[in-house]
């Protein structure tokens, strides 16, 4: 009698597991994508209206030279609070966009997040603050607005923040 239980609970455990397998068989994968953007303008879910911040992978000596961008750069036209990137679900998947520097020269292609060694604001009506940390954190650097001129003049970080820049935001 007891072997027949036994038996019974094997089968039990077995059409069970069986169950659960071919449950998980049919289930739809969780499907991820990512890209790789150098403006923030260029995330779906993202706003652009204020702002205009230019992030450089050179500092400013050789990031622009004779009135040409040498140095890739990223644009931001709002608050970024994480220059690694952007996540969000759309429906069944999750988009998430990596800022990278762009537009050619030196640093194209390469990852933004605490790689920047100069900055231009050209913003007509918003200062900037570019932080160390993630979430707007720790040191920060001020950037006036452009000037009246549209001079769009082009600074090097600060020591603290050079290569090491994680979010930026108005100011």
């Amino acid at each position: 009698m007891r072997g027949t239980r036994f038996k019974e609970k094997v089968a039990a455990c077995a059409t069970a597991f069986a169950a659960v397998v071919a449950v998980m068989a049919t289930a739809g994968p969780a499907h991820a994508a990512e890209f790789k953007v150098s403006d923030n303008c260029d995330v779906p879910w993202i706003t652009c209206s204020y702002g205009d911040l230019w992030l450089f992978y050179n500092s400013k000596e050789i990031a622009v030279q004779n009135g040409t961008y040498m140095s890739a750069y990223a644009t931001f036209y709002s608050n970024v609070s994480d220059h690694w990137g952007t996540s969000q679900y759309q429906g069944s998947t999750l988009s998430t966009y990596r800022y990278v520097f762009g537009n050619g020269g030196n640093g194209n292609g390469q990852y933004m997040k605490n790689n920047a060694a100069s900055v231009q604001n050209c913003a007509r009506d918003d200062n900037y603050r570019v932080y160390f940390n993630s979430g707007y954190g720790g040191t920060s650097q001020y950037f006036e607005k452009n000037g009246p001129y549209g001079d769009c003049s082009i600074t090097n970080l600060i020591s603290a923040l050079k290569n090491n820049n994680a979010s930026s935001h108005f100011a």
